[in-house]
């Protein structure tokens, strides 16, 4: 969705949110994925990885991005990674 386009209808009505607070400075990891925000995902206790949004006005689809690609490698080293397989405990969706 970062080309303009929607890959589930084909629209060309793609809005991103991923302006909408600045993301250099001190304040601005706080202001976009601080304990307190929605646009941000936990990847441990101490640590959050802000996330940029993409919409489709026509049809409803979303796209998440993590924003700030230092964040990926620590993803990483924390989740756990998904297997193909999955274990007797998963739901099935």
């Amino acid at each position: 969705m970062k080309n303009a386009n929607c890959p589930k209808c084909g629209s060309g009505e793609v809005y991103s949110g991923a302006d909408l607070i600045v993301k250099d400075g001190p304040i601005a990891s706080l202001l976009k994925g601080g304990p307190f925000a929605s646009n941000s995902i936990p990847i441990s206790l101490s640590s959050m990885a802000p996330i940029d949004n993409y919409v489709c006005v026509n049809c409803g689809y979303v796209e998440h991005y993590i924003s700030d690609r230092s964040k990926l490698k620590e993803i990483a080293k924390k989740w756990n990674k998904v297997s193909e397989n999955k274990s007797d405990n998963d739901s099935d969706e």
